[in-house]
């Protein structure tokens, strides 16, 4: 490789990733990231920091067809965002036959929360925070009652994700969901870190490395029952 050649390799990882070195390793890991709001049948304005599912499904497939991965780990920090496209990412790791491991970092709210659960294991960091409210809609909507049902029924496939890849009680979610103060003109619940443990959603406060060691961890068990 030439001089030109690494000079223009590290001026385009400065202006995308801003760093001119990349380190290279080989894991058998992969890293998997939600970052801004979910994007899904429409397309949000260039200034957002969006995920795109349509993204996201081809590599989460990719994975679990991968011989030389053997693990994801899950970064969240996101506001939520499609609820369809969050749910159906969340579906697809949830059935996942490697092991996987989420880490919200920030923020995990709204349809970030079915994906903070989503995978075998869980952890949020001690200041990341998770904002449980119901659905809302944007745009022209229908003041019948069947508009009512809809959001009702896609409710209810929210929380019984959540339910059935949590260890919270459905009661207590639904409570959760419906306080009124906590969010400006508006009705939920906010939790911080060990608050989201102690409810029941997510599994442990921790960091990187603890994400790292326990996705490890399952990864060699995995190994075992296999042999």
């Amino acid at each position: 490789m030439n001089n030109d050649t690494i000079e223009d390799i590290s001026v385009a990882n400065i202006k995308e990733l801003g760093t001119p070195n990349i380190p290279i390793i080989s894991s058998n890991i992969h890293c998997l990231t939600v970052i801004g709001q979910i994007e899904g049948h429409l397309v949000l304005p260039p200034h957002n920091k969006t995920t795109k599912y349509e993204h996201v499904i081809p590599q989460l497939i990719a994975i679990e067809e991968s011989r030389d991965i053997e693990g994801l780990i899950l970064i969240l920090n996101t506001v939520g965002g499609d609820v369809e496209a969050g749910l159906a990412i969340a579906e697809m790791i949830s059935t996942m036959s490697k092991p996987t491991v989420s880490l919200v970092l920030g923020g995990g709210h709204s349809i970030g929360v079915p994906l903070s659960v989503c995978t075998d294991y869980s952890f949020i960091a001690s200041s990341a925070t998770m904002t449980i409210h119901p659905i809302r809609i944007t745009g022209i909507v229908l003041g019948v009652s069947q508009t009512y049902d809809y959001l009702n029924k896609m409710q209810e496939r929210v929380v019984d994700f959540i339910i059935k890849h949590s260890h919270i009680l459905k009661e207590e979610l639904y409570e959760m969901m419906t306080k009124p103060g906590e969010l400006a003109n508006d009705v939920g619940t906010v939790l911080v870190g060990q608050e989201a443990v102690d409810r029941g959603l997510i599994d442990e406060v921790g960091g990187l490395t603890d994400a790292l060691n326990k996705l490890k961890d399952m990864i060699n068990k995995k190994k075992g029952e296999q042999i």
